[in-house]
């Protein structure tokens, strides 16, 4: 399923795109006196990833100065809202953070983000990046954001301590199974059987829920013009959904993914899916990380059901129309767009480049699994619509709402109701 997302996701937004004054102008020039660089990169392990490569940027470019304008808040949902604020009154960041996909169609419509064809061109981009990956972040023949590294969405991670007590031989691999794991936690163990997050943590629990019952094909077809989110199908997803949402804490709520990853490797929780950016939280040493160990403290396997599948999403940088210090931002996406970049970025962050060049040695355990996995012939791809690639921001929104009155009512027929509406509201 490797498609432009411009065949899937783009088709829900109306009309010609028109950009005015957005040209092709990306090929240097400016103020580079500073670069603000913005991202809701605070926590462990993306932080560390960030310091890296703005480590790499002072390095080369000693007399720029750098501003980190990361924003908190699990999956850049208050970042995101502060950005939009900037954008609106003119007082963009010289660079920021985006979900390569739909995410970025919003600021492209808006002609908030200059095309970076040129850029590419100058630094050999399009023979560095897969070509497969290009065709994701190209919009009527340009390109408008520089690719950091590829995540994988549908992660379980699981304390294999509390699956031994629950008389559980290893990871539920579908979400029947799921269901019946998470039920042997709560009556043999005590403990929490899956750890939740924020909101946004019941959404990316959604998207692994849709894809573990509905399987890839049938997953990707719902974000397709006309897709019918009625079926009994999807009934059933979100029936299974609701059970396995029983088996989680309210508690937990009030912490962001950090959090709800925590749990389970302190041995307080089972099961937590989480993107593979919990793998650099939980490895890299204190105080930043949790200096954790593979296979004693946690495990992973596919999000149950999802075998074979890669949800991914990939974390990007854009040059911003108007950006105040046009060459720092543009000597920003050079180092983060390069091999050096990359390798410093995502071993830390937990996720792997977006580059083909890579030095594959730097990538050990889980991110050498996930690096192999990507790359593996076959692999079938569904794009993560909670973090950017299928959902532009509206559809989005719609979703986060739905799933915010189904944890307050339960409801899975309102659930489904709201669901089919957002996809007829947004998939025009």
């Amino acid at each position: 399923m490797r498609r432009s997302w411009k065949a899937i996701a783009a088709v829900a937004l109306t009309g010609a795109l028109a950009i005015s004054g957005c040209g092709g102008g990306d090929d240097g020039g400016g103020d580079s006196s500073q670069v603000e660089v913005f991202s809701w990169w605070t926590g462990p392990g993306e932080a560390d990833g960030l310091k890296a490569m703005q480590e790499q940027f002072e390095k080369q470019n000693p007399g720029t100065k750098f501003v980190n304008a990361a924003i908190a808040g699990g999956s850049g949902t208050q970042a995101q809202a502060v950005l939009a604020s900037r954008l609106q009154n003119r007082k963009p960041p010289d660079s920021f953070q985006g979900h390569a996909g739909a995410e970025l169609l919003d600021y492209i419509k808006a002609g908030q983000i200059e095309p970076l064809d040129s850029f590419y061109e100058e630094n050999n981009l399009k023979a560095a990046y897969p070509q497969q990956l290009l065709e994701q972040i190209t919009y009527q023949g340009k390109i408008y954001s520089v690719p950091v590294n590829i995540h994988r969405s549908n992660v379980l991670w699981y304390n294999p301590g509390i699956l031994k007590d629950a008389g559980l031989s290893g990871p539920p691999t579908s979400i029947a199974d799921f269901i019946t794991a998470l039920k042997a936690v709560k009556d043999k163990t005590g403990k929490v059987p899956l750890s939740l997050g924020a909101q946004w943590t019941a959404d990316h629990l959604l998207e692994n829920v849709l894809l573990g019952d509905l399987g890839t094909d049938a997953y990707n077809a719902l974000w397709k013009p006309g897709a019918d989110w009625s079926t009994p199908a999807v009934t059933k997803a979100l029936t299974d959904f609701a059970e396995i949402m029983k088996y989680t804490t309210a508690e937990a709520a009030s912490t962001d993914w950090q959090g709800a990853s925590k749990a389970v490797v302190d041995g307080k929780a089972a099961f937590n899916i989480m993107g593979d950016w919990a793998y650099g939280y939980f490895v890299n040493p204190a105080p930043n990380g949790l200096g954790k160990k593979l296979d004693t403290d946690f495990k992973y396997a596919p999000s149950p059901g999802t075998d074979g599948t890669y949800m991914w999403l990939s974390d990007s940088f854009t040059l911003p129309k108007n950006a105040p210090h046009r060459g720092g931002a543009l000597a920003w996406l050079k180092v983060a767009s390069s091999k050096e970049g990359q390798d410093l970025f995502n071993p830390k962050k937990g996720s792997i480049p977006a580059r083909k060049d890579a030095d594959k040695s730097l990538y050990k355990d889980y991110l050498e699994y996930a690096f192999n996995e990507w790359n593996k012939p076959g692999v079938k791809l569904a794009g993560s619509f909670w973090h950017g690639v299928y959902a532009n921001k509206k559809w989005h929104t719609d979703i986060d709402t739905a799933v915010g009155l189904f944890l307050q009512n339960k409801d899975v027929a309102k659930l489904q109701q709201a669901l089919v509406g957002a996809a007829k509201n947004n998939a025009q």
